[in-house]
């Protein structure tokens, strides 16, 4: 199994973007320079002629890759949701043990996330402050009915869907699988910016992660006993 990670490449939808940002240096270094730049300034501040200035390049040249900086947000928040996907895929395909694999993927999902040198060209930490502060941004707009035809949000459905199975494993006649599985997931990213910017509304600090807390959520819930 490890074997067929090593040469692993993460795929989003191709309706996201006019040309692959992965077939060309120029389109990494759009993403590259999009996550550091979009972390540092916000979405909304975010244009293709600030990022076009970071990179040296031209705004045109931006646009050749993306049609518009929403499709760009949702490119980079399905890359997250892809990589988080492979996690749990990789970390939990040995774990027999229903109990044991739903706590992994648990923690995969609401843990506080770290740059991985497996893709040189993205900082999955600074990836990780967008999905905090930005997420909801590319799903709460007219157009989200449209967007969700097109697959755009497949792959986050993927991961809520997997986090579901295992919880059905452990509780097959558990009446919410889904209504449970996505509130971990969206409450982890919820409750990672409550800890970043909102302290007296959540009980997460330094020494408290959310992962904590949406195991105790899950496995109260379900009335297991943690491992």
């Amino acid at each position: 199994m490890q074997e067929l990670f090593q040469n692993f490449q993460i795929r989003v939808n191709d309706k996201l973007y006019i040309k692959d940002p992965e077939s060309s240096e120029l389109g990494k270094r759009i993403v590259e320079n999009s996550i550091l730049l979009m972390d540092e300034i916000g979405f909304e501040s975010f244009t293709f002629k600030k990022l076009s200035d970071k990179i040296n390049s031209t705004e045109a040249s931006v646009y050749r890759y993306f049609e518009n900086k929403h499709k760009l947000l949702i490119y980079l928040t399905s890359w997250y949701w892809a990589w988080i996907d492979y996690q749990v895929v990789l970390h939990t395909y040995s774990i027999s043990n229903a109990e044991k694999k739903l706590e992994t993927i648990i923690s995969i999902v609401s843990q506080t996330i770290q740059a991985d040198d497996s893709f040189t060209h993205i900082d999955e930490g600074r990836l990780f402050n967008i999905m905090i502060n930005e997420y909801s941004k590319s799903f709460l707009t007219k157009e989200v009915d449209d967007d969700n035809k097109d697959g755009f949000f497949a792959i986050y459905k993927r991961v809520i869907t997997r986090l579901k199975e295992a919880i059905l494993a452990v509780r097959p006649e558990y009446p919410f699988p889904a209504s449970l599985a996505s509130t971990v997931v969206e409450s982890a990213l919820h409750q990672h910016f409550l800890k970043k910017h909102f302290h007296t509304i959540t009980d997460c600090n330094e020494s408290v992660e959310p992962s904590e807390f949406c195991k105790n959520l899950v496995l109260q819930t379900l009335n297991v006993t943690s491992q």
